[in-house]
């Protein structure tokens, strides 16, 4: 297929630039998903119904970084099987990928349905927005099995090193998405649960035009009912991987969670606040989360290849890469903090100025950190070693980040503040972890296939 790219081979440099971008786009489109619910929602229903959404997100994003860890892991083994041009192996891989997504998407449909009310109660989500909060995630648990089909697909093109056919379908999904937003929420309506619909809607069509798309390609894997088993042999190599990542992501993704919890108990106008200074840090971010993409792939097929001192290099350039893109959203972010609040919430004066302390504290040098842990994370499982990204993970989260913002926000009393600082220092350790399995060498003499 014409997308299919040999990482092994070529500039490092300008394969990591061209396989980056097209990671960093779809990313940017796929958030869309939620920052368009949060601005028309923001618009139309209010600071109640933007407390809903910043919530319930929350917890949908927790299901979807479940769904990216376990997916991960078919990215990495994929690519160190086309590294080492093993065709059996590949078709295998993904038969097994695409059986253990629908698994374990179906469980987290049926928990999430019985189990969400109690979570958001649980949450300590404001009354006015409790109700919006429920009615989003009901529907958004309906359609869990849409995101990981969606994930699944495209964590199988990004092993054979194709990172286009992915920006292709989340950008039809992404103009369906916004313009069913102002359909049903703002035409018909419809809250919160309007935007719920178009998200999972969207979901279901980008994940049904990758499915046409490769049936129509020659295509290595055959789409057919006997193809989706379960290997046990891959299986194994799958979860060495995939649940590692998912536990990393999960964890950091639940104290952000237990975080939000803290901050609703300081009202809605906080709870807004800050819900919107995360959207803004997480697009921040995006950049380095493509490139670290970008650098697990093309880890994953060098280490298959057994291109060690190439291996070295994509890390290396990664991490430059990593760091010169935060420098770049940390000035644009401090320079437009407040106009950035606005689009979201455009009268609203106490969530601006709460949001603006979000971000003064929260997207600033402490991101250059953030971008050193996700860079050597991200290499460690191109290497199959996501073990160290777990470790990294409940260190971040647990270790640090929570007990600092008990000890700034409630034993200091620093209040909001405190809170943030907390989530600003936390990822100074790990980052010098990662550094240092890397430059141990250790990484070598790891074989995952």
């Amino acid at each position: 297929m014409s997308n299919f790219h040999d990482l092994t081979t070529g500039s490092v440099t300008k394969q990591l630039i061209r396989f980056a971008i097209p990671l960093f786009l779809a990313n940017l489109l796929q958030s869309l998903y939620n920052i368009a619910d949060m601005l028309v929602v923001g618009r139309i229903v209010g600071s109640t119904g933007v407390a809903a959404i910043s919530n319930a997100s929350s917890l949908v994003f927790i299901v979807n970084t479940i769904c990216m860890g376990i997916t991960m892991g078919g990215t990495v083994l994929i690519a160190q099987y086309r590294g080492a041009k093993d065709e059996l192996r590949q078709k295998k891989t993904i038969g097994t990928i695409y059986a253990m997504t629908a698994v374990v998407a179906i469980l987290i449909t049926c928990a999430g349905i019985f189990f969400y009310k109690q979570i958001l109660t649980w949450m300590n989500v404001p009354k006015e927005a409790y109700q919006d909060a429920c009615d989003y995630m009901l529907v958004i648990f309906i359609g869990t099995i849409f995101v990981f089909g969606y994930n699944a697909t495209c964590s199988i093109l990004r092993g054979f090193g194709d990172s286009r056919s992915p920006l292709y379908f989340v950008m039809i999904a992404a103009g369906i998405n916004v313009l069913l937003d102002y359909l049903l929420v703002g035409v018909f309506s419809f809250g919160t649960v309007g935007a719920a619909y178009a998200t999972i809607v969207s979901q279901a069509i980008s994940f049904g035009i990758a499915i046409l798309y490769l049936r129509r390609q020659n295509f290595i894997f055959e789409f057919q009912l006997s193809s989706f088993r379960l290997e046990k042999a891959i299986l194994s190599k799958l979860v060495q991987v995939s649940l590692p990542t998912a536990i990393q992501m999960t964890v950091v993704n639940i104290s952000y969670l237990l975080i939000a919890v803290m901050i609703n108990k300081y009202g809605v106008v906080i709870a807004a606040a800050a819900g919107i200074g995360l959207k803004i840090n997480t697009f921040a971010g995006m950049p380095c989360w493509a490139i670290g993409q970008a650098v697990t792939t093309m880890v994953g097929q060098n280490m298959g290849a057994k291109l060690l001192k190439r291996t070295k290099k994509i890390v290396q350039i990664g991490f430059f890469a990593s760091i010169l893109v935060s420098l770049i959203a940390i000035l644009f972010i401090q320079v437009f903090a407040e106009p950035l609040i606005r689009l979201f919430d455009p009268e609203n004066q106490a969530v601006l100025k709460a949001g603006v302390v979000y971000l003064r504290i929260c997207c600033c040098w402490n991101s250059l950190f953030y971008a050193t842990m996700y860079n050597f994370d991200s290499f460690a499982v191109g290497v199959g070693f996501a073990n160290l990204g777990m470790i990294n993970a409940l260190l971040d989260a647990l270790v640090i980040r929570l007990p600092l913002c008990w000890f700034l926000g409630t034993l200091l009393e620093f209040g909001v503040r405190g809170i943030y600082w907390a989530q600003a220092l936390s990822p100074i350790i790990p980052a010098c972890i990662g550094m240092l399995y890397f430059f141990s060498r250790k990484w070598q003499q790891r074989k995952l296939i």
